[in-house]
């Protein structure tokens, strides 16, 4: 029989579903786990970058290995295997992006006509890098952006349409380091990451719940971030809000938070709490420890605030 459930877009976004031992064959998500900068390991660039005319900066994969979320899809895997562990009826969805935001972010709006810029140090990084300069790379990482846009808008539409909801995970560096992004990108990382002067950057929350527009709207469930600081407080990992940036208008989370208000839940995390060891220039290794620790104090939250009476 052919299966109805959500299938996975090579290259663009993969699908895992974990169902619970008592969960219907045909049930639909009760949790979407988006991981928009999925795309973390040296294959997935190495394969787009294959695709693709270029030029680029030179060692432009230092830039991917520094930006990308490593830890998050490890997070998110032991989240959504916890979470119906425990709740045996439930059903979840991981969906990891497999597109490298070095080239194009997915989780960034980017218009149908849209090109490359650069952005200052301090602003949002771009959706298309100012490097992308070649027609055919354009139109190529416009499609695969677009592909990647509607896929996830359908499983947002889906399950949180359905009374479900959705955990955006995200992972970021331990320190606030603002350069300009734009074709000398490595060569000011590798400065601002020197041993003298690294230290200098603000140090980071273990976990950030960002959950505000920049006018100060909280667009996730009060109980939802309550449920989620208490269990990562008891994991031992201290969780603010809304310290390191708002839900950025630019930002395709911030337009499903708008639109499925109360059912969603954008978390960052240390990236130097799951990396063994974090090495901003590499391939990381993720300690397994690590993800199942906060992606079972991730599924504790979410089981707390069903049992508070959120679907």
């Amino acid at each position: 029989m052919r299966s109805t459930h959500p299938a996975s877009v090579p290259g663009v976004v993969d699908l895992e579903r974990f169902a619970g031992a008592q969960a219907r064959a045909d049930a639909p998500a009760d949790v979407l786990v988006e991981v928009p900068h999925g795309a973390t390991t040296a294959a997935h660039f190495d394969a787009l970058a294959a695709e693709l005319v270029g030029p680029f900066p030179p060692d432009l994969r230092a830039f991917f290995f520094v930006n990308t979320d490593v830890g998050a899809p490890e997070t998110a895997r032991r989240f959504a295997a916890r979470l119906v562990e425990a709740h045996p009826t439930r059903v979840a969805l991981v969906a990891r992006c497999a597109i490298p935001r070095t080239f194009v972010d997915c989780n960034r709006w980017v218009d149908p006509d849209a090109v490359g810029r650069a952005t200052a140090a301090g602003e949002m990084t771009p959706g298309l890098a100012s490097y992308v300069r070649a027609p055919a790379d354009v139109a190529l990482l416009r499609g695969r952006h677009a592909t990647y846009r509607e896929t996830v808008e359908r499983l947002y539409e889906a399950t949180c349409g359905a009374g479900g909801s959705a955990l955006m995970l995200h992972s970021y560096a331990p320190r606030s380091i603002d350069v300009p992004v734009d074709d000398r990108i490595v060569e000011r990382l590798r400065d601002a990451y020197r041993p003298e002067t690294v230290g200098s950057w603000p140090l980071r929350p273990e976990a950030d719940l960002i959950t505000r527009t920049p006018e100060g709207e909280r667009l996730a469930s009060a109980a939802l971030v309550e449920a989620t600081q208490r269990a990562l407080g008891a994991a031992g990992v201290t969780a603010q809000e809304g310290v390191t940036y708002p839900l950025h208008p630019s930002t395709l989370g911030r337009r499903l938070a708008q639109r499925w208000r109360g059912q969603t839940l954008c978390v960052e995390l240390r990236r130097d709490l799951l990396a063994d060891p974090f090495d901003p220039f590499a391939e990381m290794r993720i300690s397994p420890a690590a993800a199942d620790r906060l992606g079972a104090a991730l599924a504790q939250a979410w089981g707390a605030w069903w049992a508070d009476g959120a679907r």
